[in-house]
């Protein structure tokens, strides 16, 4: 059974730090990309950072660029968004998403994270 749970959402103030983590079962995790998204309430939901299969390379959005860092353990089927400096803005339901061969896409439930003072 394909599993992807998210954890590490919370309360923080502006300019505070959150790292979420992503548990995989259920699939070869290292054949997978590894991606966060995000939906604030009243948006669409919108792509974070993404990090590959072999080397680690990342793409981030603009908006969290310098603030953001995403990683993957291939070992321990997990992967991580780590979040600084975080905004008001920021404030969204995270999602975890892998992507994998055939185009295979596995999403999380999701969790919140809330900015505010």
């Amino acid at each position: 059974q394909v599993q992807l749970v998210e954890s590490g959402g919370g309360l923080v103030q502006p300019g505070g730090s959150l790292r979420l983590s992503c548990a995989a079962s259920g699939f070869t995790f290292r054949r997978y990309v590894m991606s966060w998204y995000r939906q604030a309430p009243g948006k669409e939901r919108e792509l974070v950072a993404v990090i590959n299969t072999i080397d680690d390379r990342a793409i981030y959005a603009d908006s969290v660029k310098g603030r953001f860092t995403i990683s993957r353990d291939n070992a321990k089927n997990t992967a991580w968004l780590q979040m600084n400096s975080l905004k008001p803005e920021d404030t969204a339901v995270y999602y975890c998403n892998a992507n994998g061969p055939g185009a295979i896409d596995y999403w999380g439930s999701g969790i919140l994270v809330t900015v505010s003072s």
